[in-house]
């Protein structure tokens, strides 16, 4: 068995919920009503995915982490 990191994007909706994406993944959404299930079940949906691209010949992606960035930008905006 391979291990894979994938950047997991979580964000809790405003009717409440969390929203999953996986950037290095077109596609690749789910969701879950708590922080804990959405962090499983986007395991499983990158599972799902994977099984998928390996299926039909194609190499699961690999991300580097010279091409990213995860944080929190200030920005000052001028009043309108």
């Amino acid at each position: 068995m391979n291990t894979y990191q994938f950047t997991v994007v979580i964000e809790r909706q405003p009717e409440g919920g969390y929203l999953v994406s996986v950037p290095s993944l077109p596609g690749c959404y789910t969701e879950g009503r708590t922080l804990e299930e959405a962090r499983e079940m986007a395991a499983d949906a990158i599972r799902a995915y994977c099984a998928s691209l390996l299926k039909h010949g194609e190499p699961i992606p690999v991300e580097s982490t010279e091409e990213q960035f995860i944080g929190r930008l200030r920005v000052v905006l001028e009043p309108a």
